[in-house]
């Protein structure tokens, strides 16, 4: 048996199982290994690589003149595609085959070396590639890189969303330039009919907001004007010729975090990201603590609904302005949520959903305006929501489904939306099936002693070496004294410890023995005898034991230091338990096992940055070659995108949810038993 680089030998399996067939002939079936020839630098699957990328704007002219530059940076988890790492942050790359290297569109320029593809020697000239030419979806991330990014050389009758997924680009709103006639006396026909009979491919319907303005508008543009179509409605008549104006913005509405992505509908491309906190934090950080809110105050729904609509708004205006949109051309929004988010938003009390038997108001909330959702947008804009599966499984998980294409690919494929809920969903590529985990608020830093958000200041990647490093220094060797490797987001001194930063501490003090399988730490002399270059690092504060991740001082009290206590390893454990159980009951619903599973995607804001390597050492995910646990990204974004973009893709999503089978894992008899089994590191089926 061929191990990948970075997958742990201890993998958890029993002596006598069959080890799972990670055959190069296999993995070049589902689509894991690179094309021959290629010659990437290996990765571990840990810490993070840091992409520059330098994006060019201007006239499709074949020349740059008039063109101008911005500079991005991003970090990514090593081995995602310089395609992928752009399309999740934004950044329009031009690309009609999902990603595949067969359209041979996605060009860019990447500085130092970089390895060569057939798909590249195809696509390129020899001095070209010398020049560092490369198709994007082909160049995986595995150290820092420089990126140019050209302009956009196409007006796509079909877009590439960020996890590869290929839509055809037929978006709700449309627009018609036309030229009327003005009325004469031989010819009287009211406005309304005047404008409807030039448009000769549609029959949308005008409201009144549209009739008030029609005269004022057809007179003073000379009867030159375009009218604006979502779906069947007639919502605005704009003076001229404004077919190239047309935008949406796609929510996803997250318990911590929204993100909202500014799209050009006319080319399917992004033209600017911005996330922030959910406003709805003083409320608590989970969904329990805020449906229990709305329980204890009758003023608390109307509260949340105000810090919903805020937070909506406030991403609205920045991503208009830093795209450079005018607000009121913006005529439909997507918004992906869970259940009870998507309640709060709309002012539904979410009591329902936090008792048992645990119901929703509505699985497919209704269309409404964008302004009942305190967006100040065009007047008429609408916002669609996306039909959930259950209580805790919501519109969010139906639209990463949808983004990450669950129902069409036929290998066995494990989606998990890691965060304060867990969603899972299983596929053996004719049956799904999907559940929800409680798995707390570890993961986004709460009941975390040093616990943090993944913000500046935060440890995210954790490196353990369990001897002492030693460096030849002239004829004498020297003891390295910091023997813990941590990367900081904001390359500054750490504040605390974020969700995988956390992962990856438990990991590392697994794999170097400082942590038993029961997840305790190691006796103090044990400790010495087994890692002597970390044991130091083994102390208390109070009666708690904790483990140092980084001392201000070498002097500094431990209190004032930045560490890993046992009471958040048990935080990580019950987390993870809940997660392994959840999947391994699914896995037995498919009559299943682990080394069935194809590919494993790691979705949300946390899971998409999460380690692989860490998360297989201590069982969060099924014992697996790394090369198939995939970083799917924010898929709940991405399918709120496709919304947007395609109205086959959005009845898509309905026909999900009528394919998926929910599993309530609270009615499983064995729950208790399993979860028990999941809670040691050892155990990983």
């Amino acid at each position: 048996m061929t191990v990948e680089p970075g997958l742990p030998d201890d993998q958890g399996l029993p002596a006598d199982a069959e080890p799972p067939d990670i055959s190069v002939v296999r993995m070049q079936r589902e689509g894991l290994l690179e094309a021959p020839g290629t010659d990437f630098p290996p990765h571990d699957g840990v810490g993070r690589v840091t992409l520059s990328f330098t994006i060019e704007t201007g006239p499709v002219t074949g020349t740059t003149a008039g063109s101008t530059e911005t500079q991005k940076t991003v970090r990514v988890p090593p081995g995602v595609s310089v395609f992928d790492s752009a399309s999740w942050n934004g950044i329009a790359i031009d690309s009609t085959c999902g990603g595949h290297g067969t359209c041979h569109k996605c060009r860019v320029r990447v500085e130092g070396p970089a390895p060569t593809t057939r798909h590249d020697v195809r696509t390129f000239s020899p001095e070209q590639l010398d020049a560092g030419w490369r198709l994007a979806c082909l160049v995986p991330a595995t150290r820092d890189l420089a990126v140019f990014v050209p302009p956009l050389t196409t007006r796509p009758k079909a877009a590439t969303v960020g996890v590869g997924r290929q839509v055809i680009l037929r978006p709700a709103v449309q627009k018609r330039y036309v030229e009327l006639e003005e009325p004469t006396l031989a010819d009287q026909r009211s406005d309304v009919v005047r404008l409807l009979d030039a448009i000769t491919d549609l029959a949308p319907s005008p409201d009144l907001h549209v009739l008030r303005r029609l005269p004022r508008v057809l007179r003073s543009a000379d009867f030159k004007v375009t009218a604006v179509i979502v779906d069947e409605a007639l919502i605005e008549v704009e003076p001229g010729d404004t077919t190239g104006q047309r935008h949406a913005i796609a929510f996803d509405l997250g318990t911590t975090t929204v993100v909202a992505t500014l799209l050009d509908l006319t080319t399917g491309t992004p033209v600017a990201v911005a996330s922030m906190l959910n406003k709805q934090q003083p409320f608590g950080g989970d969904v329990i603590s805020r449906i229990s809110a709305t329980m204890m105050d009758d003023r608390a729904l109307g509260r949340l609904q105000e810090a919903a609509g805020a937070t909506l708004a406030e991403l609205a205006e920045q991503v208009c302005r830093e795209g450079d949109v005018a607000p009121e051309s913006v005529h439909e929004v997507a918004l992906a949520g869970n259940a009870t988010m998507v309640a709060l938003a709309l002012g539904i009390d979410p009591e329902p959903i936090g008792v048992a038997p645990f119901v929703m108001t509505t699985a497919l909330p209704p269309a409404v305006l964008a302004a009942d959702l305190g967006l100040s947008l065009h007047p008429r804009a609408r916002a669609v929501m996306f039909p959930a599966l259950g209580a805790y499984v919501g519109g969010d998980i139906v639209s990463g489904m949808l983004a990450t294409g669950m129902d069409r690919d036929k290998r066995t494929r494990l989606f998990i939306d890691v965060g304060t809920n867990c969603e899972i969903v299983l596929s053996d590529g004719d049956t799904i099936v999907s559940t929800a985990a409680p798995a707390g608020p570890a993961f986004e830093g709460g009941a975390i002693r040093c616990g943090m958000r993944a913000a500046e200041g935060a440890i995210e990647v954790v490196r353990l070496s369990p001897t002492p490093v030693v460096e030849e220094v002239g004829q004498r060797p020297s003891r390295n004294p910091s023997p813990v490797e941590l990367q900081v987001i904001g390359d500054v001194a750490p504040r605390g410890l974020c969700g995988s930063g956390l992962v990856d501490a438990v990991a590392e003090l697994v794999r170097v023995g400082l942590l038993d399988d029961s997840g305790r730490f190691l006796p103090e002399e044990a400790a010495a005898e087994v890692a002597p270059g970390l044991a130091d690092r083994l102390t208390r504060i109070g009666e708690e034991r904790v483990f140092v991740l980084h001392r201000a001082s070498p002097d500094a009290d431990p209190a004032d230091c930045v560490v890993l206590s046992q009471r958040d390893v048990r935080e990580l454990q019950f987390a993870k338990a809940a997660i392994s159980t959840g999947w391994s009951l699914l896995l037995d619903e498919l009559g299943l096992e682990h080394r069935d599973v194809q590919q494993v995607l790691l979705a949300g804001s946390f899971g998409s940055y999460l380690s692989p390597a860490a998360a297989v050492r201590i069982g969060l995910v099924p014992p697996l070659p790394l090369l198939r646990i995939v970083s799917a990204g924010n898929v709940a974004g991405e399918g709120a995108k496709m919304a947007l973009l395609s109205l086959p893709e959005r009845a898509g999503a309905q026909t999900l949810v009528e394919e998926v089978t929910y599993v309530e894992l609270s009615d499983r008899p064995d729950f208790n038993e399993r979860f028990v089994e999941q809670l040691g590191f050892g155990k990983t089926s």
